[in-house]
């Protein structure tokens, strides 16, 4: 396993912000598998780490352009064929949890012509092609600081679990 080190001096700066505090995990676990998420790297990690780096990533993108865009930019295999969901309701996360066994089910269905190659243009279709995820979008987007803060209240009580803290 990589030893993942994050600053004390860093968390004290992030401490009243949960996406900074989030941040400062996110980034002392890629800076410990020196950038790169692959199938490799992800063994050098633990389950929590890697759920957090998954949630992180669905953050992202669905806050920027839906799930749609998730599984567009290739991360779909990521998110709904490993065991996020799972963990996230281990976790205490089950509303997250259930909206992305939810989205899960469109993703298996959808999951071949929304990952094919195609212009910006054919990219943009893809939303009113795929309405059926208008909704878990929103739902997301209405939540997002509910489901951030439980991450950051989880990681903040299992600190030990995602990172050494070095002063």
């Amino acid at each position: 396993m990589k030893e993942v080190i994050v600053r004390d001096a860093d968390l004290r700066l992030a401490a009243e912000d949960m996406d900074a505090f989030l941040k400062v995990f996110k980034d002392g676990i890629y800076a410990a598998i020196d950038g790169e998420l692959t199938a490799e790297t992800m063994s050098e990690l633990n389950a929590e780490q890697i759920t957090l780096l998954a949630y992180c990533i669905l953050h992202e993108e669905v806050m920027d352009g839906g799930f749609i865009q998730l599984i567009h930019n290739g991360y779909g295999g990521f998110i709904f064929l490993n065991p996020f969901a799972k963990v996230l309701r281990q976790w205490g996360m089950r509303e997250l949890s259930k909206l992305i066994y939810d989205a899960h089910t469109l993703y298996i269905k959808y999951r071949e012509e929304i990952e094919r190659e195609c212009s910006d243009e054919e990219f943009m279709e893809m939303f009113e092609r795929f309405p059926e995820f208008d909704d878990m979008d929103d739902k997301f987007v209405e939540n997002e600081e509910e489901y951030t803060s439980q991450i950051a209240c989880y990681v903040d009580e299992h600190i030990d679990r995602f990172a050494k803290i070095e002063q």
